[in-house]
């Protein structure tokens, strides 16, 4: 023991104490993980992201999945889905953002009855094709020679027997689109009511200004020009009506070239 009353052991193991608590609380705790950087978490983040893109990707473009395996075709009363498949041409087992939908509707298109088409993918695994068919409003030609024409004057089919019910034999010099005495024609027989189309035997049209009906009966109707075709269309029903009821004597010639001014004769 020394003057200040303290031992030599004393001084040594307090002399010990405070760096034996500066070394215990500057060791790092057993077992505990670091957190990850900023830039890490980013890092991985960015790579997880990136896989599932290029398994998305493959799966799109490569993968069997998500490929053709059916065609259906909607719009259609003439044609058969069989004959637009076998021009569509709609490659099987191809993933669907790989198939041309627009070289689709391009060969589709030049069916002759197919006024339009369009094409469309419907997921997972099938191509839609959407068609609008012409419909045939009159038949021009020769028998054995004629052809279907629709509401705008194209000539897209040919036909060997009878037309079909309620198409009207259009007699013109050039038939076609482009043709005046043709879209005349057709205003007039569009302007018919179905009933009445029926009892048409021709419509003549030498001159766009002078279309003439036959009907069935050998009655002509003398119709003008196309202007007001829908009121010359009720007042020509209106007479026959009559004419067939014995309200009025038969008449071998209408003329409803100035509708509020009907001759018969």
């Amino acid at each position: 023991m020394n003057r200040t009353g303290r031992t030599t052991r004393d001084r040594t193991s307090g002399g010990r104490r405070p760096a034996e608590r500066r070394g215990s609380s500057a060791a790092p705790a057993s077992g505990r993980r670091r957190p990850l950087a900023p830039r890490r978490r980013r890092t991985l983040q960015a790579a997880a992201l990136l896989t599932v893109l290029a398994v998305v990707g493959w799966l799109l473009w490569l993968g069997p999945v998500l490929a053709v395996r059916d065609v259906q075709v909607d719009g259609l009363s003439a044609l058969t889905a069989e004959e637009v498949r076998e021009v569509a041409r709609v490659p099987d087992g191809v993933p669907l953002l790989r198939v041309d939908v627009g070289a689709i509707e391009d060969r589709v298109a030049k069916l002759p009855g197919i006024r339009s088409a369009q094409a469309a993918r419907g997921w997972p695994d099938r191509i839609v094709i959407t068609v609008a068919e012409r419909i045939p409003v009159a038949v021009v030609g020769t028998a054995g020679r004629r052809s279907l024409v629709d509401a705008d004057g194209v000539l897209f089919d040919t036909v060997t027997g009878d037309p079909p019910r309620e198409v009207v034999r259009l007699d013109v010099d050039e038939p076609g689109s482009a043709d005046p005495a043709t879209q005349a024609g057709i205003a007039a027989i569009r302007a018919l009511p179905g009933r009445l189309r029926d009892d048409v035997e021709q419509v003549a049209v030498r001159d766009p200004e002078a279309i003439e009906l036959t009907m069935r009966d050998g009655t002509v109707v003398r119709w003008g020009s196309a202007e007001e075709s829908g009121t010359k269309s009720r007042v020509v029903a209106g007479l026959l009506e009559r004419i067939g009821d014995g309200e009025l004597e038969p008449a071998e010639l209408i003329d409803v070239s100035a509708p509020d001014a009907v001759v018969l004769r």
